[in-house]
């Protein structure tokens, strides 16, 4: 049986946090499912279908990563994925309230939904997709948050007028 996980996100933009994730996560799976998060009360920076590109891009070299969207509940895309866990990303004591609810909730909603949280490496603790449209936006060096696709993406979108 191919052990499937999946980590879902808004990925907002992707940042190398992101990236970090992904690269420990791919190793405790057969395949990893990255998800992009269609979520009607959010207002992306970037299209679901930017997102996913640009994660196809940054994860081009990771074979067993399949990259796509999601609408509804993630305890229902965990179901038809047939995924054996939800994989988390966790940068500080702050993000592990609000995981573990969800987590708590996932399982309520479907018995077989594990989740698993990562810690990011120490270089990438601080780094929130939030935090880094707010120095884009102000035409700060984004360069050792993100990847440069995303970093070059970031620029033109708010490229000075």
């Amino acid at each position: 049986m191919r052990r499937i996980g999946l980590y879902p996100g808004s990925f907002d933009p992707v940042t190398n946090g992101h990236v970090d994730v992904i690269r420990r996560a791919v190793r405790l799976f057969d395949e990893l499912v990255v998800a992009v998060g269609r979520n009607s009360l959010k207002e992306p920076i970037f299209t679901v279908e930017e997102r996913i590109a640009h994660l196809r891009e940054v994860c081009a070299g990771l074979p067993t990563v399949r990259v796509t969207s999601f609408a509804g509940l993630l305890a229902e895309e965990v179901r038809e994925l047939g995924a054996v866990a939800v994989v988390r990303g966790l940068r500080a004591v702050s993000d592990f309230e609000w995981e573990f609810q969800m987590a708590l909730m996932n399982r309520e909603l479907s018995a077989t939904c594990e989740t698993i949280f990562l810690m990011p490496s120490p270089e990438y603790s601080f780094v929130s997709s939030t935090i880094i449209k707010d120095i884009a936006r102000l035409h700060g060096d984004i360069s050792a948050f993100v990847p440069a696709p995303v970093g070059r993406a970031l620029a033109e979108r708010f490229a000075r007028s």
